[in-house]
């Protein structure tokens, strides 16, 4: 079993106690569009109403601004279910969210063909 305040969401025999989408209460669809690479950022404002443990891991990740994979990735928990959990955090003003730093032409022709090229060289 793993020790007292380490992650007690963990067992090191049977994995993982609570199933994650039992985390967000069975919802698999944020109320807000969040990308793989949103970087994300704790307000300072303090959420009213009950958080599980994990909207409290979140928000101490997010003093910095941190991107939604690596959310994911620290708290072991599949995308979908760590973009609900953000979802709530945005929408009771605890985080704020920006979309990625990159920006590029979703249709850039140049680029599907150096991916077209590469995959055939695979092949």
């Amino acid at each position: 079993m793993a020790a007292v305040g380490d992650e007690p969401w963990l067992d090191d025999a049977a994995g993982r106690l609570v199933r994650p989408f039992t985390v967000s209460n069975g919802r698999t669809r944020p109320s807000i569009a969040l990308d793989l690479l949103s970087q994300v950022m704790a307000t300072g404002a303090t959420p009213l109403g009950y958080l599980g443990p994990e909207h409290a891991q979140v928000l101490d990740m997010c003093r910095v601004p941190v991107s939604v994979a690596e959310i994911a990735g620290h708290l072991k928990l599949p995308a979908v279910v760590t973009k609900v959990l953000l979802a709530d955090l945005v929408d009771c003003g605890a985080l704020t969210t920006k979309p990625p730093e990159f920006h590029h032409d979703q249709t850039d022709r140049a680029l599907l063909e150096a991916v077209l090229d590469g995959l055939r060289r695979q092949l």
